[in-house]
């Protein structure tokens, strides 16, 4: 793992105006310098780089964007970046009624000049500048661990659990079954966020990592699970990660914690449903009898927790694309709520702005292929502020003072391991 990992925190630190670091199943892409960026708000979709455009866009606001990226004059290309969690307000069936259109760009994309695909014993150079990515990645050693700070991570633990009761209370009068809400660590110092991706990867063990710098934004994280995954041949998988308790305590803490979280009848029924929402989402894009559920339950170990887990499978239906998918399951059922809209509802009402928390880092491809990790135990900078941020799934069994550690927990992922600049 160090050597992928000390090459392309390398390339990161190369002076790259924008770039994106993105891992995938021990593939490590580096893709810095932008050929093309496609972005998305509440009204157009606009290209920048190889062609300029700016076109008013309504309805499907995946479709808006699939069909800017097929119109750049690129041979295969792929895309990496962003979608906020406000990309949701965009979507059919989930916009909020009386709510003003999210400001900003929902989607943010990245077509690089320089693309860099590194796994064990094997580097590929595609695109410009390969002379300059040689001679960082020959020089290139790994680097001392960076030295963390400590962050309070109990911090605003009264506003949280107030917010919890509230939800417990609307959840029994019956106005939803199930939300996700969130708290904000603000950093008393900035951040170097490569040092942090770097000493941070180190310790954890994420369903995909990665390092962005795009249009002033930054983030580094170790997602714990995949919104959605669409390979070529149209194959779609879902992981919903719902029921957690802490990991990375001892063997027998780790294995007491485990038996609590697969017997505990709140994590179970807070997994179940979103298990059985995943389906539903799948449904409506794929081929109906494609769907299926697989590891159901399973425990993933991600950093300082664990999780219930579960694969739902399907297969694109006829006419259908990887943007179709991405909109059925978005914002991921694990960081949003049930039923959806209500849910998004109360987060709106009860959670700051979520930016890019929740939403997801993607990877897009001519071929139709897409994926997208859900944005979660990270570190963010934008405009001369970084902050933590985690919530914890609220059902009508939660207790304020369980669900307010649980965000301790999920914290736990990253605050240990953010290296001051």
């Amino acid at each position: 793992m160090t050597y992928p990992l000390t090459l392309v925190t390398a390339l990161a630190r190369a002076g790259f105006d924008d770039y994106v670091v993105y891992e995938n199943s021990g593939t490590w892409t580096f893709a810095g310098g932008a050929l093309a960026t496609v972005t998305l708000d509440a009204t157009h979709v606009r290209t920048r780089g190889v062609v300029d455009s700016d076109v008013e866009w309504s309805g499907s606001p995946g479709e808006a964007v699939r069909a800017a990226l097929d119109r750049l004059p690129v041979p295969e290309w792929t895309a990496y970046g962003r979608v906020h969690f406000g990309f949701s307000a965009m979507l059919p069936g989930l916009s909020l009624r009386g709510a003003g259109a999210p400001a900003g760009d929902l989607v943010r994309l990245l077509v690089p000049r320089t693309e860099v695909r590194i796994s064990a014993g094997h580097v590929e150079i595609r695109g410009e500048d390969e002379a300059r990515v040689r001679a960082v990645l020959d020089a290139a050693v790994p680097s001392p661990a960076g030295q963390p700070s400590p962050i309070d991570v109990r911090a605003d633990g009264a506003n949280y659990r107030e917010r919890v009761a509230q939800a417990v209370k609307e959840i029994r009068q019956g106005q939803y079954q199930k939300v996700i809400l969130s708290r904000s660590v603000v950093l008393p110092f900035r951040p170097d966020l490569v040092a942090t991706y770097e000493l941070g990867r180190r310790n954890n063990t994420p369903a995909r990592s990665f390092l962005l710098n795009l249009g002033g934004a930054a983030a580094a994280g170790f997602s714990p699970e995949v919104v959605i995954t669409v390979d070529a041949h149209g194959e779609v998988t879902t992981q919903p990660l719902a029921g957690t308790r802490a990991f990375g305590r001892g063997p027998e803490k780790d294995a007491a914690a485990r038996t609590e979280l697969e017997s505990n009848p709140k994590e179970i029924f807070e997994h179940a449903v979103s298990v059985r929402t995943a389906q539903e989402e799948l449904r409506r894009v794929c081929r109906p009898e494609s769907v299926r559920v697989g590891d159901f339950m399973g425990v993933k170990e991600r950093g300082s927790v664990q999780h219930l887990a579960s694969l739902v499978n399907g297969s694109l239906a006829d006419g259908r694309t990887a943007w179709d998918a991405l909109e059925a399951v978005f914002p991921a059922v694990t960081a949003s709520g049930i039923p959806k809209r209500e849910s998004l509802d109360a987060i709106a009402r009860m959670d700051e702005a979520r930016g890019l928390y929740s939403g997801a880092v993607v990877a897009a491809s001519h071929d139709g292929s897409l994926d997208a990790a859900l944005v979660l135990r990270a570190v963010y900078q934008e405009a001369g502020v970084a902050w933590l941020r985690a919530g914890a799934g609220i059902v009508a069994d939660s207790t304020p003072e369980r669900e307010f550690e649980e965000t301790c927990e999920k914290l736990t992922s990253v605050a240990p391991f953010v290296v001051p600049a």
